[in-house]
């Protein structure tokens, strides 16, 4: 290690500075989720206005995930290219353009385009700050870290439903769309104090660069040469992106697992209520005043269960924390179908069947929200990590497009029960999905996930 790398570990705050490089980085959640919860209060609102059907509101919904699954597919090459850092930028430029767009849209098409332009930055913030913490954070406290984005999630959707029931009153919901903006722009100023990934610096030959950005993250002399040496082991295989996956299986196993966690995180449900809320709880019989502030107590479940991730991921382990919630999920849902089933007629019976949503919400929240992602960029090996959470991500907002394009229609179609009941069904069955295929990674480096996985053990066991 030469004289400069030295002085900088000489001189480096290491915890401080891996809480404030993630927390900035983690900023991007924030945005992922002002945008999943603002459209929830707008809706009714903007129906109001240009007077359209449940199925164009579908369309205006389930138009920022079209785009964020374009953003996705296009954020591999780009974080690859440029760069995380420089990814994390233009997906804020294209956040606060979005969010402007959609406050000035003079129609319902020109709503959905512009909502598409959002989700081009949702798509390139969520591929790359996840991919970016994993890279960052040291492996102890590395589920942590990538949690603290899904908590910047329901951050989001908190305030986002906060504003939208401040705004509730008077019915505009272009400020509730356009106010967004501002969050925006603090974050875009966050990203230009964000130090370079290390993983990316060593892809670009960058030793001496790397050296730095480890040294003042890590602290340790020897923890950086270690890790380090880790990392160009795994760069020395020449394999990357489309052409791993065409000729490596194990590749292809990993690739396969990240699209099928992703696509399981949507259809438990969680973004139908995310989307709809108020819709929900006017079908339960509330009026639109109880509706946003019943969707406003949503949002604020949805953060306090996100902190018993944060504080267990790295104690309990990734597989025990998603049984419990899937179960939660389950009886959950269950439970709000047979109640529309059955008939709400009382007070008590609405804030039974209300109790029972939250419960599903603490479920997610403190399961699958946050570890599908942890898990999404631990199983990837380095070469192939672009590509791979890549695919994962364009499948996580393809599924949550059809979950939100679905549930209106869903509604009319079959029921509400039936509705509930059928989400209730998934999360059972994806109890059996992370027995047979999750590994548990907790405390496990990625570079001895992905030995693991090239060495050709079964999924459930890469972690071990």
């Amino acid at each position: 290690m030469d004289t400069a790398v030295k002085q900088e570990v000489d001189t480096a705050h290491p915890k401080a500075a891996i809480v404030t490089t993630c927390i900035l980085a983690a900023l991007a959640g924030l945005m992922f989720g002002l945008d999943i919860g603002v459209i929830s209060g707008a809706t009714q609102f903007i129906q109001a206005e240009f007077k359209i059907s449940d199925h164009m509101i579908e369309w205006i919904v389930s138009s920022m995930m079209a785009g964020a699954a374009v953003g996705a597919l296009g954020a591999g090459w780009m974080s690859s290219s440029l760069g995380r850092k420089r990814s994390l930028i233009l997906a804020g430029v294209l956040f606060i353009a979005g969010s402007l767009f959609c406050a000035l849209a003079g129609s319902p098409e020109i709503l959905i385009v512009a909502r598409f332009v959002l989700g081009l930055a949702i798509g390139v913030a969520t591929f790359t700050a996840p991919l970016y913490l994993a890279e960052v954070a040291p492996e102890r406290i590395r589920g942590a870290m990538i949690s603290t984005y899904q908590l910047m999630i329901t951050t989001g959707i908190l305030l986002a439903f906060l504003s939208d029931t401040a705004f509730s009153s008077s019915g505009n919901w272009r400020w509730m769309l356009g106010v967004i903006a501002v969050p925006g722009v603090l974050f875009l100023l966050g990203l230009f104090f964000l130090p370079d990934s290390p993983r990316w610096l060593l892809l670009k030959g960058r030793r001496k660069d790397a050296q730095i950005v480890l040294a003042k993250l890590r602290g340790d002399e020897k923890v950086v040469d270690k890790e380090i040496a880790d990392i160009e082991e795994q760069l020395k295989t020449k394999q990357h992106g489309w052409s791993m996956f065409t000729e490596n299986s194990n590749f292809r196993r990993s690739v396969g697992l990240g699209v099928l966690l992703q696509a399981v995180q949507q259809f438990t449900g969680m973004n139908v209520v995310m989307y709809y809320a108020p819709r929900i709880f006017k079908d339960m019989g509330y009026d639109t005043q109880a509706q946003m502030w019943f969707t406003a107590a949503v949002g604020l479940t949805n953060v306090l269960a996100t902190l018993i991730a944060f504080g267990l991921v790295d104690r309990l382990g990734r597989k025990p924390i998603l049984y419990v919630g899937f179960t939660i999920m389950a009886i959950g849902l269950g439970v709000v179908g047979t109640m529309m089933g059955i008939g709400i007629h009382t007070h008590a019976q609405q804030f039974f069947t209300v109790g029972m949503l939250l419960l599903f919400i603490v479920g997610f929240a403190m399961s699958a929200g946050p570890l599908i992602w942890t898990l999404c960029s631990e199983v990837q090996p380095l070469k192939g990590r672009d590509f791979g959470i890549a695919c994962s991500t364009f499948t996580n907002w393809v599924t949550n497009m059809i979950v939100g394009a679905t549930f209106l229609s869903l509604l009319s179609g079959i029921g509400n029960a039936q509705t509930f009941w059928l989400y209730a069904a998934l999360n059972a069955v994806f109890i059996f999905i992370t027995f047979w295929l999750v590994p548990e990674t907790k405390g496990v480096t990625l570079e001895q996930i992905e030995r693991n996985l090239m060495s050709g053990k079964p999924l459930r066991k890469i972690g071990r």
